[in-house]
């Protein structure tokens, strides 16, 4: 069978499985300049998935999924996004996850609370599972490298400064070739502020 015939006509991405599972994630987008100031910093930085990974802040993290539950996982992300409202987010400062788990990450500190809502929500009903370290919202700036480049982008990104509106949030999906898309965006419904 077409995986792509559970999705009533909605063909999957190309290169998005070859099988009855595809591994999502859902996040807020970081917007553009600031995307990809942080990709740079991190491509400069030596970090092999720095434009692998578009920037976000991660709602529901790597997740595999029957293929044939796309129609529900969709209509459960209209639901989430139709529950919730824009909220704004600053990115400020950094912050390390250090020594429990390698990661340099740009702060959120505001918003922080809107993505708890937020993730919340998304890890329930058909996207329901267990998270291997508590939800805590942030931009990864560097992820498994050397210490000294984990210094480094400790340094930098205290000085790492973003504010913008966030009016929704997007499904990704991760390739064969290891890289993850944006596939679709869901827009609150209340639009204002």
């Amino acid at each position: 069978m077409d995986p792509s015939a559970a999705l009533g006509g909605d063909a999957l991405p190309q290169g998005a499985t070859t099988g009855t599972s595809l591994t999502i994630g859902v996040a807020v987008t970081v917007p553009e300049p600031f995307g990809s100031a942080i990709q740079d910093a991190r491509a400069g930085l030596g970090d092999p998935l720095a434009r692998a990974i578009p920037t976000h802040v991660t709602l529901l993290p790597p997740t595999e999924i029957p293929v044939a539950r796309l129609p529900e996982v969709r209509g459960h992300l209209a639901a989430v996004a139709a529950a919730h409202r824009p909220f704004r987010m600053l990115l400020h400062g950094s912050g390390t996850f250090r020594p429990v788990s390698p990661v340099v990450f740009v702060r959120v500190e505001a918003g922080a609370q809107e993505c708890r809502e937020l993730e919340a929500s998304i890890r329930s009903g058909p996207l329901a599972r267990e998270l291997a370290f508590p939800y805590h919202p942030h931009v990864t700036v560097a992820h498994a490298l050397p210490e000294a480049a984990l210094d480094a982008a400790f340094a930098e990104a205290r000085a790492f400064h973003a504010a913008f509106a966030v009016p929704g949030f997007t499904l990704s999906w991760f390739g064969e070739d290891a890289v993850w898309r944006p596939w679709r965006s869901y827009a609150f419904a209340n639009t204002q502020l």
